[in-house]
């Protein structure tokens, strides 16, 4: 019944939702995702940085 999606039929969705929703919006849609998946990645990157730092902070020893 399902077939899988083609670069043809990406083109047509692609197409309808331009005509809905226009280029000003997709492209406002676009940089907000963009901002999202940065500052998450850079979340993810600063909570390994907190760890190290406190470990930096006791000089390596666990506290007792």
């Amino acid at each position: 019944m399902f077939r899988s999606i083609g670069p043809l039929e990406l083109l047509i969705i692609l197409g309808i939702v331009l005509l809905i929703f226009g280029v000003g919006r997709i492209s406002k849609v676009g940089g907000e995702l963009g901002k999202g998946i940065r500052a998450f990645r850079e979340g993810l990157a600063g909570k390994g940085d907190d760890s190290q730092e406190s470990d930096q902070d006791t000089g390596g020893k666990p506290a007792a």
